[in-house]
């Protein structure tokens, strides 16, 4: 038996890789799906399933390109109805692979048709659990996404991920291996452990959502207390993850155009693109194209470009180093983002030589920001990080402005000069990119964010406020 975690960081996603007797099965692949081929051809061995847990939100999965390469069906649980052909398993139906055996154990709350792999070695012993979006590490699915089917609302679908975990998983032994489908960061669930992999036993003492004498009333009370709005590209990809989509081979090719500044600028004008520059901060910050936007691809990529562009469908112009141009259409592939339209060839320094016009970000240091607060206490300082950030530890006169909620925020910020201020410098990069698109340019960034504050040991420490959580 051979089990591969493939763990892709900037979507904090697990695809799985599970060989035995020349036979794979393959669950919940990213969209670019030539690596399984090749672990598989590597092994001598042939695809015979692909197991989706769910219809993925965050994602757009790659079971349909991989079953058209290797004519490897595609496994749903209940309840699924994709526009393509698929298996659609019963609740306990069983499927060989060499001496292994999975199991469907359907598992409705996050989504209905939810479904949980269970793997039984040669001895028919339960050896894992692939459990989707139903069970994570430290938290389960947020149970909000399916709300829309029916008459169903989110406290039904928690009340289904209540009876499914205690009758479906936690009945399962303590040793038993729990492979979800999500880590820290996804926008699937509120807590996530930073950890990929766990025993059963161990997210049975301390998950929260397993705690055995829970009531189903407690379950749905904390399952769905704090859950903050879900980001607008999620039912464009469950569209695509149902329906199907194009091979990203085309959308690659249909990207990757090279166009001269002059070029790039008449398409920018014609087609309403968003020129979108994915370079290092640092880079957009010193020089870019007035009114691009700033997503560099160091970062959380694809999730705030989803957060923040938000419609698939929007042409999208790229600014990006040509060593990264198949990285970066390929990424915006992975959330839905397919019409990619073109690149500027030679980069940011191709338009400044062509003496086209540019804007730059100004910016301070941490250390500069200690003698500001000092001289003048009041100084606005926007925070674009999340609300729990916030409180936990700010700088006291702050205002927070959550990056994914920043155009909520537009028409209260201040009309004098005020700093953008993040964690680590990468959002607010982000946020005054945005801000100085929209005609907003009194903006400051602060560079390192928060974090420099604290490892410099700048004495800030009568201007912030200490935790309140």
């Amino acid at each position: 038996m051979k089990i591969k975690q493939i763990y892709t960081g900037c979507l904090a996603q697990g695809a799985y890789y599970i060989e035995s007797k020349g036979e794979v099965a393959i669950i919940d692949p990213l969209r670019e799906v030539q690596g399984y081929i090749d672990l598989a051809e590597t092994a001598g061995a042939r695809i015979k399933y692909i197991f989706e847990t769910h219809f993925h939100a965050d994602f757009v999965s790659g079971h349909v390109t991989l079953s058209e390469k290797t004519g490897a069906p595609i496994i749903y649980g209940p309840n699924a109805n994709p526009a393509f052909e698929a298996t659609i398993a019963e609740d306990g139906q069983q499927f060989k692979l060499g001496d292994l055996t999975f199991v469907a154990l359907h598992t409705p709350g996050h989504t209905m048709e939810s479904t949980t792999y269970l793997l039984r070695d040669e001895n028919g012993k339960d050896h894992a659990i692939f459990t989707g979006d139903t069970l994570f590490l430290g938290d389960v699915g947020r149970p909000d996404l399916a709300q829309k089917m029916g008459e169903l609302t989110q406290d039904d679908l928690a009340g289904f991920a209540f009876d499914s975990l205690r009758n479906k998983i936690m009945p399962l032994a303590d040793d038993v291996t729990v492979y979800p489908a999500h880590g820290a960061g996804s926008a699937c669930g509120k807590n996530m452990m930073k950890e990929t992999v766990d025993s059963l036993g161990n997210q049975k003492k301390m998950n929260y959502a397993l705690r055995a004498d829970m009531t189903k009333e407690e379950f749905i009370k904390e399952v769905t207390d704090g859950l903050l709005p879900p980001p607008a590209y999620f039912p464009l990809n469950v569209k695509l993850n149902k329906e199907g989509y194009a091979a990203i081979e085309q959308v690659i090719e249909k990207g990757n155009h090279a166009l001269t500044p002059k070029e790039f600028e008449a398409v920018a004008n014609e087609t309403g693109a968003v020129v979108l520059d994915v370079r290092h901060q640092n880079d957009f910050v010193a020089g870019h194209i007035p009114r691009s936007i700033f997503i560099g691809l160091n970062g959380s990529f694809a999730p705030w470009v989803g957060d923040l562009i938000k419609d698939v469908q929007q042409p999208i112009l790229l600014v990006v180093e040509e060593d990264k141009i198949e990285e970066a259409i390929t990424r915006l592939s992975r959330v839905g983002f397919d019409n990619t339209i073109g690149y500027l060839k030679g980069g940011f320094e191709a338009w400044k030589t062509a003496g086209f016009e540019t804007d730059t970000i100004m910016s301070i240091s941490a250390e500069k920001l200690q003698t500001i607060l000092q001289e003048s206490p009041d100084t606005p300082i926007v925070d674009v990080r999340r609300p729990s950030e916030y409180l936990s530890e700010h700088i006291k006169t702050a205002e927070n402005a959550p990056l994914s909620e920043l155009n909520n925020h537009l028409a209260n910020l201040p009309k004098e000069t005020f700093y953008v201020l993040c964690a680590g410098g990468y959002r607010s990069v982000i946020a005054s990119s945005i801000l100085k698109s929209r005609g907003i340019h009194n903006i400051v960034d602060i560079t390192g964010g928060f974090k420099a504050i604290k490892e410099q040991k700048i004495t800030v420490s009568d201007f912030v406020c200490p935790s309140t959580l």
